[in-house]
């Protein structure tokens, strides 16, 4: 499972609005030299997040919470919204290009129709799934109170 701590920062329902804050994970990982997410990072400064998930722990406004999503979940849903589309503007391209005439144009023409399809199945696929792909709580941080004399 992959966590990351937040704070609950509004209640919407059943569900919490919970601020993250890209931390500096990236420095330590082996993968930092071709990870597209070391340059989002880069490009956002470090800013804070929110996302909406189930408020499964009873959280409050305020609370620190662990979100997560499993790993599983996260390689399945990566490989469908990148690797489907691009199968798809590949094949339709040569298929296009083959087809219907073998110049430029078509092959361009062909591989914007199978991206746009690609990205089409992705978004039905995804709204069938559910909460699968969703992350949740999956702890409320309690902090000890020390009182001193």
């Amino acid at each position: 499972m992959i966590t990351e701590t937040g704070k609950v920062v509004a209640l919407q329902g059943a569900q919490a609005w919970v601020q993250t804050i890209q931390t500096s994970a990236c420095e330590s990982c082996s993968a930092r030299a071709g990870c597209g997410q070391r340059a989002l990072a880069a490009v956002s400064g470090g800013k804070a997040n929110q996302v909406l998930v189930l408020n499964t722990v009873d959280a409050q406004v305020g609370d620190e919470v662990v979100i997560g999503l499993d790993e599983q979940s996260l390689l399945t849903a990566s490989l469908a919204v990148y690797g489907l589309p691009l199968l798809l503007m590949v094949l339709a391209s040569i298929g296009a290009f083959r087809l219907l005439g073998e110049t430029d144009l078509v092959a361009i023409m062909g591989a914007l129709v199978g991206l746009g399809a690609g990205f089409w199945l992705v978004r039905r696929w995804q709204s069938r799934s559910g909460d699968r792909f969703q992350p949740h709580m999956v702890r409320v941080n309690r902090i000890a109170s020390v009182t001193c004399l």
